[in-house]
């Protein structure tokens, strides 16, 4: 059995958009102050929201959906930590956006999606919390690197290894028997 359709496709929009964002925020923090970069940190809150938002829709869908179950070839542990896994990885993908806002607002730069639409100020300017917030979101970003790492590298082992169709039920086009 497959994922919704719906829910593949956010999987691997969400996966990308995850991806990009990493590049530009560790492309962008190296840079020396400049229109480029200021314009690096924009893009880098943007895709941080659209994330959001699409995590959200997910994990909506998610609870409404749902998943494959694991083949019974699959021992209760590893089903287990796949089911921490994943677990982790939607705390995540909420924790790092949330840190990034947070972050923002501390450093008293409102968030404006797309240079639009500003979101809410939920926090004050705060300089003694700013570096608190920044720490939290870069640790967040590698924790969440090395957990989807974690992942990526199961997938493949399900796929080469273990050959139990884990992998293809997340595929966005089904493989031809």
């Amino acid at each position: 059995m497959r994922y919704t359709l719906p829910a593949i496709v956010l999987h691997w929009l969400i996966a990308i958009l995850i991806v990009i964002a990493f590049i530009v925020g560790l492309t962008m923090a190296d840079m020396p102050l400049s229109p480029t970069r200021l314009k690096l940190f924009n893009y880098h809150k943007w895709l941080g929201v659209c994330i959001l938002g699409l995590v959200a829709a997910r994990l909506l869908w998610r609870l409404a959906h749902r998943p494959p179950a694991y083949p019974a070839s699959m021992s209760p542990l590893l089903q287990k930590l796949a089911h921490g896994g994943h677990h982790l990885l939607y705390l995540l993908m909420f924790a790092v956006p949330l840190s990034g806002y947070f972050y923002t607002l501390a450093a008293g730069f409102p968030v404006v999606l797309f240079g639009v639409l500003p979101l809410p100020v939920l926090i004050d300017p705060n300089p003694e919390l700013k570096p608190l917030l920044k720490e939290t979101h870069e640790l967040l970003n590698w924790l969440m690197a090395l957990v989807v790492a974690g992942h990526v590298a199961a997938a493949v082992k399900h796929r080469l290894i273990d050959k139990d169709g884990i992998m293809e039920r997340m595929l966005p086009l089904k493989e031809k028997a």
